[in-house]
Order: structure tokens, then C-alpha cells, then sequence
């Protein structure tokens, strides 16, 4: 895979990235919190999930979800659909990608932009082959090519997770996708991809680009 030239969201998809945060944060501010009260009242820990994640350049940030886990149950980073640790409302969580709203905090603060590779954590992102590493000099995406179209669901199966063919066969399957957004990353191809995620979320059929790969979260 040939890198992509290394660049951050233009002025106007950063603008985006402000107005449709914000504006989303706002309206969906009290039912967040009462999804939060809702993952406290159905399993023992805190509401939210944090974890450092590589941001852009390779810089470690703090990302944020709802917890759909179970808390002190070890496991691989990368999660399947069926993964024992997952909680009955972190599925619907999961399902809906409801779990992903704090994230829109992450691209207030310009850690994030709405459009962009998926985040991955610290410790598979040290095992990637070298020619998919230049992932890594983008801005991390709370949606994406990938997101909507490489789901786990589609292709992992329900136990536990070969990590060592994530990283060699789905990471390059994924990286693929991502490059093709990234060589012409315009507000325009932005829309669009967002437009994709809302026919996903609504359970529209959305057409596949690439084999497709895992959502790499815990």
C-alpha cells in the first residue's frame, strides 16, 4: 500500500466537525445522560469507558464511549460480536453505535473528526505491518469507510479473536478502504460517507467497497 500524504481536516471539514459535535451534543446531551444511568443500573461499574488510543501522529489521546463491557474480565482488544464480557445492554449499545456518542466530546476538542480511520489502541497499533503504519499520521474518525462497511459482526466469529489475523489479513483490508477517502479526504466525500453511515444506522443496505474487516474496540 502506497502512504497517503499526511494531512489534518481542511478549515471546512473541521467546521463541520464543531457544528455537527456541538449541535448533536446538545440535543442528544439528556438522553445521554440517561443511557449513562442506564449502564450503571445494569452492571457493577462506571458509566463511561476510557482508554488512550493513537491519535494523529501517532499521539496517544483519551477516547471515550459508553461501557458495554463487563469491568475485570481481560481480553484481547479486538471484540467479537458473541465476546462473553459484553453486557445484554451493551449489545443493543453496540448494535446501535448509541455507545459512541461520547466520542463526539473527543471531536470537540479536535482529538477526533467525524470523518477518519477508526482509533486503535496502543497495543495493536505497535504490532502493525509497517507498509499500513501510515494510518496512523491521520486524524482518527468517529465514523468512516471502514465503520460502516467492516463491521466484526460480519466477520468474526463469536469466540475468541485471532489477533495475529487481524493484524496480518483485516488491518491491510482495512487500511485499503480508508486510503481510498484518504487521497481525496473533501468536504464533499465527507458528506457522503456520512450519508452512509445514517442509511446504516437507519438498516439500509449500504454497498460494500472491500472484504470486510473488524471494528477494533474493547
Amino acid at each position: 500500500m502506497t502512504a497517503v500524504a499526511s494531512i489534518s481536516p481542511s478549515p471546512a471539514r473541521r467546521a463541520l466537525d464543531v457544528l455537527l459535535a456541538g449541535s448533536t451534543l446538545a440535543v442528544c446531551g439528556a438522553p445521554l445522560l440517561l443511557l449513562m444511568l442506564a449502564v450503571r443500573l445494569t452492571s457493577r461499574g462506571p458509566s463511561l469507558f476510557s482508554q488512550r488510543r493513537v491519535g494523529q501522529g501517532g499521539r496517544p489521546f483519551r477516547m471515550y464511549k459508553l461501557r458495554t463491557m463487563r469491568t475485570g474480565l481481560a481480553g484481547p482488544d479486538v471484540t467479537a460480536t458473541g465476546d462473553a464480557r459484553i453486557t445484554g445492554l451493551g449489545r443493543v449499545l453496540r448494535r446501535t453505535s448509541l455507545d459512541e456518542l461520547p466520542q463526539l466530546w473527543n471531536v470537540l476538542r479536535g482529538e477526533m473528526t467525524l470523518v477518519g480511520p477508526r482509533p486503535e489502541t496502543l497495543g495493536l497499533a505497535e504490532r502493525y505491518p509497517p507498509e499500513c503504519r501510515w494510518i496512523f499520521d491521520h486524524r482518527p474518525g468517529l465514523t468512516g469507510p471502514t465503520q460502516v462497511r467492516m463491521r466484526d459482526s460480519s466477520v468474526l466469529p463469536a469466540g475468541p479473536v485471532d489477533v495475529e489475523h487481524y493484524l496480518k489479513v483485516l488491518v491491510p483490508a482495512r487500511t485499503a478502504v480508508d486510503a481510498l477517502f484518504l487521497q481525496r479526504p473533501t468536504l464533499g466525500a465527507t458528506l457522503s460517507v456520512l450519508a452512509d453511515t445514517i442509511r446504516h444506522l437507519s438498516g439500509r443496505q449500504v454497498r460494500a467497497a472491500a472484504p470486510t474487516a473488524a471494528r477494533t474496540e474493547h
